[in-house]
């Protein structure tokens, strides 16, 4: 025992040599803490010790404001260096906040700047009051502009199979692709009320809209004015046409029109082109054209004759990717395609995949150019995918023709030939495959056609790029850091939408405009139309701009808003109870509990309760640290704390259990009442050790994450270094979990949502 605690003293002496080292921040950042016993016999009451957090790194941006706890936090910054303040129409952003749950969309390491921010809640100098800054509460957001909430945030439990893919806009309807078919609302209803219990739970906020039967999930969407209909490209490899105009008094799920099958994997994109042609691109760079003779004459057909109008366009496709392939050799990448765009004055039609560009006459449907993301032109001999060899066949051809030529030579001359043929074998396959490896952090995810003719990129670093009508790369910006997941031209305006939730809008020139987070999660399309831009979420929230914000009439929109919040606006005050408990691998008896728990609990919504020390043996942390590594967590022990704390809350009749997360001795669990279930829901957990060398569960701190009606709360319950002198190995075990907790779906449950999420932490 006394070994392992000079062990552990050691430990802490070197950690702190090393926070030691840091450079010395220029003002002071303090933290204060009572001291509860003295050292000595005599007793000192309300003695405040000073405690210094110099020894944390110095942080790089000290431009953080945390004003809102909302679902969907704006981090307003001007771009200006004088110290006038924005005006209520300014909405530039320069720089990021840093939150527990940024690091869901962030890839920047240890050394990245976004990484290295100052705690806003925790600092100060003072004591007493302005340590915690108090979230804002506000009917309108101060720093976005007022938006037209077509569909609220849906609790992620109810969108599994129905989550919203992309958005399309005609003169009356905004069309949406989810994962089992289409939907449409009409812009005349965006003001009427939500259906509420007319349709299933996620959408009784919602705009009424109208819903397809069920199909394949949409993977894109395409506007046919001309013809009243929109097409859909789907999962299953086939194309859907639909009516724009279906009757606004039906109820029941509208039907497909046309509808053939067009690939053998997904439909990524579609087009028309100037020709009236439809393009359309799939997996394996894969791009096919249906003549418009064919679809005209197929759409001509009466409904009865349904089957052969199917059979007549997808008989008459053209693929170009065969026609660009010539002994094998294939002029453009095999990769997947991203997006297609028709450039009606040019007759052009480009192509995006995530390396490289092609570019296409609309009228020939020949290839004229091949370049990649950096402008140069690119002489491609890509083998088609069905023609690669495995890097086996190609080792046993050499091993092979290796021992046939060598067969006298020995063993060691044919082992070294084998040896060769196979490194040589290698080295060639690599040389394929280059591409995919290549600026990755560049890779191409969304491309627009501008006003003036211009084409713009946008890649996963944020970069954005604009080309010429021939495929000249004239220049790049980058506004954000965070992938560019969508764009929108309008007018003279292009508006961009990012992986973090934030959408920008830029000049042709690509200048920035203004900026602000439309979401809390990626906003993965934006569509224009009916004087809006609107936004769809990951999450399946859509959101509609007014194409004049930023304007004057955002302060006279979000004043008379103000005025009229209890008209529009419902308030619930919801009882927390937090408990924490260092067990000290022990049991509590059923007895212990009830008196702890279960005599406060008569009227709260929600319990939340953190155990430290449920398991501490060297077996038990080092087999811990080796779950976690592989995505495992829990312990027989921390299951029946699980169990016996149910019993205690008469889980499934009066409570029920939304999530836990245990780390080695750490175990925070969350329970909510019945009749407050339904408004609860998008459970995240997340742990971060702090023992031994930061990676063992005995020292850290483990997470949960919920929305409760339209609110973020984050719950952490932290374990860490002891007494009085260990003060600034807490605050940097403190800052170093702040930093690093990255939240996932609890029940070993993968989440993808992204950063932007504000967050109340609690710490037990």
């Amino acid at each position: 025992m006394d070994e392992h605690t000079i062990q552990d003293d050691d430990d802490d002496r070197d950690a702190l040599a090393g926070l030691s080292s840091a450079p010395t921040p220029q003002r002071n950042i303090h933290s204060y803490s009572q001291q509860l016993r003295a050292p000595s016999a005599q007793k000192r009451y309300h003695q405040v010790r000073n405690h210094s957090l110099d020894d944390i790194p110095k942080p790089l941006d000290h431009n953080y404001y945390n004003n809102d706890s909302s679902d969907d936090e704006f981090f307003p910054h001007s771009s200006s260096l004088s110290n006038n303040a924005p005006s209520a129409e300014e909405y530039i952003i320069t720089s990021h906040s840093q939150r527990l749950d940024q690091n869901l969309s962030l890839d920047g390491g240890p050394d990245d700047p976004r990484q290295c921010h100052t705690l806003p809640e925790f600092t100060g100098a003072g004591g007493g009051t302005g340590i915690f800054k108090v979230p804002m509460r506000a009917t309108v957001h101060p720093g976005r502009p007022p938006f037209l909430e077509l569909r609220p945030h849906p609790l992620r439990e109810t969108q599994v199979g129905k989550f919203l893919r992309n958005i399309a806009c005609t003169d009356t309807q905004l069309w949406a692709g989810q994962e089992c078919g289409v939907r449409f609302w009409r812009f005349q209803d965006a003001y009427e009320p939500g259906l509420g219990a007319k349709v299933r739970r996620g959408d009784e906020d919602a705009v009424p809209f109208q819903e397809s039967t069920n199909t394949s999930p949409t993977m894109c969407l395409l506007v046919d004015s001309g013809n009243r209909l929109v097409w859909s490209g789907h999962k299953d490899g086939k194309i859907r046409t639909w009516k724009m105009d279906q009757p606004a008094d039906d109820t029941s799920p509208f039907k497909e029109g046309l509808s053939w099958q067009a690939h053998r994997g997904p439909v990524l994109s579609l087009i028309m082109s100037s020709y009236g042609d439809l393009w359309s691109g799939g997996e394996g760079g894969a791009i096919k054209i249906w003549p418009w003779e064919s679809i005209e004459k197929s759409l001509s057909l009466r409904p009865e004759e349904k089957h052969m109008a199917a059979l007549l366009v997808e008989r008459s496709f053209i693929d170009l990717k065969s026609q660009v392939t010539v002994n094998g050799n294939c002029s453009i990448s095999s990769s997947d395609i991203k997006c297609l765009i028709s450039d009606h004055v040019r007759a052009k039609v480009w192509c995006s995949q995530p390396l490289s560009f092609s570019l296409w006459d609309a009228r020939t449907k020949e290839l004229l150019k091949v370049f990649n993301i950096d402008g140069q032109i690119e002489n491609r001999v890509d083998m088609p995918s069905g023609q690669d060899q495995p890097v086996e066949d190609e080792m046993k051809v050499k091993f092979v023709s290796s021992s046939k030529k060598e067969k006298s030579g020995g063993f060691l001359q044919r082992s070294r030939n084998a040896i060769m043929g196979a490194a040589d074998a290698v080295r060639r396959v690599a040389t394929r495959g280059a591409g995919a490896f290549v600026e990755d952090n560049k890779r191409t995810e969304a491309l627009v056609l501008s006003a003036d003719g211009m084409i713009w990129s946008g890649c996963t670093n944020g970069l954005l790029v604009q080309w010429d009508g021939n495929g000249s790369r004239l220049q790049e910006v980058n506004h954000h850091p965070c992938a560019v997941q969508c764009f929108c031209a309008f007018g003279a305006r292009i508006y961009v939408g990012y992986v973090s939730g934030t959408v920008q809008v830029m000049d042709l020139e690509g200048n920035l405009i203004a900026g602000w987070v439309a979401h809390n999660g990626p906003v993965i399309k934006l569509a224009a139309g009916d004087g809006f831009i609107f936004s769809l979420a990951s999450h399946g929230g859509l959101r509609g701009w007014s194409i004049s914000s930023p304007g004057p009439i955002d302060s006279l929109l979000r004043s008379h808003l103000a005025e009229k919040e209890s008209n529009y606006s419902i308030q619930d005050n919801v009882r927390i109870v937090v408990g924490t408990w260092n067990v000290g691998q022990g049991r509590a008896s059923q007895e212990s509990l009830m008196s702890w728990l279960g005599s406060v609990v008569s009227d709260v919504g929600i319990v939340v309760v953190g155990l430290q020390e449920v398991e501490m043996g060297a077996g038990f942390l080092a087999m811990s640290a080796a779950k976690e590594t592989v995505g495992l967590e829990g312990s027989s022990i921390g299951h029946w704390w699980l169990d016996t704390i149910g019993k205690a809350l008469d889980e499934n009749t009066t409570f029920e259990r939304m999530g836990s997360r245990q780390l080695a001795g750490l175990l925070i669990s969350l329970w909510v009442r019945k009749n407050l279930r339904m408004h609860v829901g998008d459970i995240d957990a997340a742990a971060v050790p702090c023992g031994f060398g930061r990676a063992i569960g005995n020292k850290g701190g483990v997470g949960l994450r919920i929305r409760v009606f339209d609110r973020i709360m984050c719950f952490v319950n932290c374990h860490l270094a002891a007494h009085l002198e260990a003060v600034n190995r807490r605050n940097a075990d403190f800052d170093h979990i702040y930093r690093n907790m990255v939240f996932t779906r609890s029940s070993n449950l993968l989440n993808n949502a992204a950063a932007g999420v504000s967050t109340a932490v609690q710490t037990l």
